[in-house]
């Protein structure tokens, strides 16, 4: 069973990275650009394969915003944010799947469903990273009902 690993980043980074992917996909979206979603797939995967550490856009913000405007410290779980992230890009490569068959209504749809839940993400609520953590036993009553262990000493509501 995986523990939790926490990772502490930038603040302003992680806001950055959440904020600028939700705002990449609804223009994408908006516009009808294939080659944005394929970017935000991008940088998903890295993000996925590198940890949000080392994340494309939160190494990017840390380099250069951060040393004009630090901002504090947030610690994270690595190992909900990889799966997180990873979800995320298999998530994204759907639709250029279904672009790549010639079914772009179908790929939108899916992409605009991508689009809701990013931002859901960049809003703070992110309902994979929580997944995975009721995956693991760790999410108090979130998951009882997949056989997670349902202890309430975390005060979460579910």
């Amino acid at each position: 069973m995986l523990t939790a690993k926490p990772v502490t980043i930038s603040q302003g980074g992680f806001r950055f990275c959440r904020y600028a992917l939700a705002v990449l996909l609804w223009v994408a979206l908006w516009l009808k650009l294939p080659v944005l979603v394929a970017i935000s797939a991008g940088i998903m995967a890295l993000s996925a394969l590198f940890t949000i550490r080392y994340a494309p856009l939160v190494w990017l913000y840390t380099r250069t915003v951060e040393r004009l405007l630090p901002s504090p410290p947030e610690v994270l779980d690595e190992h909900a944010m990889r799966f997180a992230h990873s979800v995320a890009t298999v998530a994204l490569v759907i639709p250029l799947v279904l672009f790549s068959l010639n079914q772009p209504t179908l790929g939108w749809r899916v992409l605009a469903l991508v689009a809701v839940f990013k931002t859901i993400g960049a809003l703070g609520y992110c309902p994979v990273a929580r997944m995975f953590t009721c995956l693991i036993g760790r999410g108090g009553r979130c998951c009882a009902f997949l056989g997670g262990r349902g202890d309430t000493e975390k005060g979460e509501a579910g």
